[in-house]
């Protein structure tokens, strides 16, 4: 199984995308802004991964996204501020935004629906696709 984070958005305080299986988007996810793939504070460089499934002790059943240069124990997991990751993939079904900044909502049901479309797989590849810097070409 192949899922896509397309990435439309990333400026000096987070990256916004949205997940896609088989060109159906299910889910909107926030990272920490591109700052050179720096340890955690970084999100992660655009490419392909393999995702293990895995029990976190802090954020139960996920996957942990692999294969990432200088980097390790990079998860999808629930959230709803760029500083509830240290390089993580935060998961959620919309964005919303306040004084305080771009947030995104209801990420406990974004969790889920991730792990029913994954659901019984020990492993699925995502591709890590960076729209935004495609329109700045």
């Amino acid at each position: 199984m192949i899922i896509t984070l397309e990435r439309f958005l990333s400026n000096s305080f987070a990256t916004h995308g949205v997940l896609i299986k088989d060109d159906m988007p299910f889910a909107v996810t926030l990272e920490r802004p591109w700052l050179l793939n720096k340890v955690n504070t970084s999100c992660i460089p655009a490419g392909e991964y393999i995702c293990k499934r895995i029990v976190s002790p802090k954020f139960g059943r996920t996957y942990e996204i692999t294969g990432v240069e200088d980097r390790s124990h990079i998860l999808f997991h629930s959230g709803n501020w760029v500083d509830d990751s240290s390089g993580c993939i935060i998961v959620a079904k919309e964005f919303g935004e306040l004084s305080k900044g771009i947030f995104i909502s209801d990420s406990k049901r974004g969790m889920t629906e991730l792990l029913t479309i994954v659901k019984g797989l020990d492993v699925f590849s995502l591709k890590i696709i960076d729209i935004w810097r495609l329109k700045n070409v």
